[in-house]
């Protein structure tokens, strides 16, 4: 299966957020190259929120250009067999933590923004940490830190602040 059918299962398969559901379905079914970079009028992302649920804690990341913390994520690359597999591998490279494993139940959240490349149409997930988590900055990030849920609020915008309140409604 391509990570474009399996990108259309999954967002038919998730229940939230109708509308917006539609309008990644739609722009999908319009542009076969939906999925990756090179598409100019928006594309398919995949993120995941690194949470450590027993010590009630995130990992976020200040993104380099953006400058902004931010949860881990980006683009689809064409190794990825699904967009959890994208999300995941884009949450180990980022918090160079080894062993996560993806919150069950498939994406927690979708969120649509404009970045200077394009439309980011974003599938999120989340990610576990595991006990002995050890991080390690990636190349994308200035910094990585662990932030308290209360903290998360005071330094991360709304969205991932909807990412997180949707994670942990549903651990």
């Amino acid at each position: 299966m391509s990570l474009h059918d399996d990108a259309v299962l999954v967002l038919k398969s998730y229940e939230d957020q109708p509308e917006l559901r539609q309008v990644y379905l739609d722009h999908l079914a319009a542009h076969p190259d939906g999925m990756w970079k090179a598409c100019g009028a928006g594309h398919i992302t995949a993120s995941g929120l690194v949470i450590d649920p027993e010590r009630g804690r995130v990992l976020l990341t200040l993104h380099r250009k953006l400058r902004m913390w931010l949860q881990m994520g980006g683009h689809c690359e064409p190794g990825d067999t699904s967009l959890a597999d994208s999300a995941l591998r884009e949450a180990t490279e980022e918090s160079g933590i080894a062993g996560l494993t993806l919150l069950p139940g498939g994406p927690v959240r979708l969120d649509r923004h404009h970045t200077p490349c394009a439309w980011h149409l974003d599938v999120q997930y989340a990610a576990l940490a595991p006990a002995d988590a050890v991080e390690a900055i990636s190349d994308e990030s200035l910094d990585l830190r662990w932030f308290a849920y209360d903290e998360v609020p005071t330094v991360a915008d709304d969205s991932v602040v909807r990412l997180l309140e949707a994670t942990r409604a549903r651990l």
